[in-house]
């Protein structure tokens, strides 16, 4: 089975579409995203212009607030400033990476923790770690066990989930979401011993570790549900570019019993659950 993340965002969105016109008729409220874009950065651009298309198809409101390469570090605190006091604006993203001169954490640090629909504020961590139910949480791991259950149900009881990547937006809080969900887990990563042999336990595997096709064939355990987080882009025979993910599609296609693809899988279910995030911020302000 391919795990087809468009078709799952797209559900996603329409859901969410009709929760949008609910709030909006019951307490006059549409949801608010503000995206700041610091520099030109070719693939945040095309990020952050479906990001905000698609928060228009919803029927929230949208705005896109770009700045150049060279802007300083308390000009961008001054700007989450006022987006933190208005009252119009429920969800504030800062498109990442930040020109290298910005401390990103203390960017991040400044966003307002109930506007924080990247879930990224420690206090956002905090909760999901605890297993608060009023925490934003990162969208790509959302988006993760989503696709998940697409495959294998709403029951993850006792599945051994490994999770290849350890970075605090992905491997960390899908780990969390994965225990909250009764699974097992395993955190591993590049330095992992017989990381190979470790995979090939697992019911559920999870690659996020940034590497082209770092996951082999024969580490998959048969009939296992493969989540493929990496958007590598590699240089093909032609000379032209193209995008794989962090698992060896062709090879793994033949032994999983699932797998999201890359374009095509993560990538579609990371900005409708940003866009879930949103509305949840919207309704706690309601």
């Amino acid at each position: 089975m391919i795990i087809d993340g468009k078709q799952a965002a797209a559900e996603l969105r329409k859901q969410l579409s009709v929760q949008v016109d609910q709030l909006q008729q019951e307490k006059n409220i549409i949801p608010g995203l503000t995206v700041i874009l610091v520099g030109e950065d070719p693939a945040s651009e095309v990020y952050v212009r479906n990001k905000v298309r698609q928060t228009r198809e919803l029927g929230m409101n949208s705005n896109e607030i770009r700045l150049p390469a060279d802007t300083g570090e308390a000009e961008l605190l001054a700007r989450l400033e006022q987006l933190n006091r208005d009252s119009e604006v429920h969800g504030i993203l800062v498109q990442l990476p930040l020109p290298a001169h910005i401390d990103e954490a203390r960017i991040l640090a400044a966003i307002d923790p109930q506007k924080d629909v990247d879930g990224f504020h420690a206090l956002n961590s905090g909760r999901l770690f605890n297993g608060s139910g009023d925490a934003l949480v990162p969208c790509t791991p959302q988006g993760c066990v989503i696709l998940a259950k697409r495959h294998l149900g709403n029951d993850l009881n006792g599945k051994h989930a490994v999770v290849i990547g350890r970075s605090n937006i992905v491997g960390k809080p899908v780990a969390i979401l994965l225990l909250q969900e009764n699974c097992t887990v395993t955190i591993a990563h590049s330095r992992t011993e017989n990381l190979a042999g470790l995979c090939r336990q697992a019911d559920i595997l999870v690659a996020a570790v940034g590497r082209p096709h770092f996951v082999r064939g024969d580490w998959i355990k048969p009939g296992a549900t493969v989540i493929d987080v990496g958007i590598n882009r590699i240089a093909d025979a032609g000379g032209k570019s193209r995008l794989v993910g962090d698992v060896d599609y062709q090879a793994a296609v033949e032994v999983a019993g699932a797998i999201t693809p890359v374009p095509g899988g993560v990538g579609p279910m990371t900005i409708a659950c940003l866009l879930k995030n949103t509305l949840a911020a919207a309704r706690r302000y309601g």
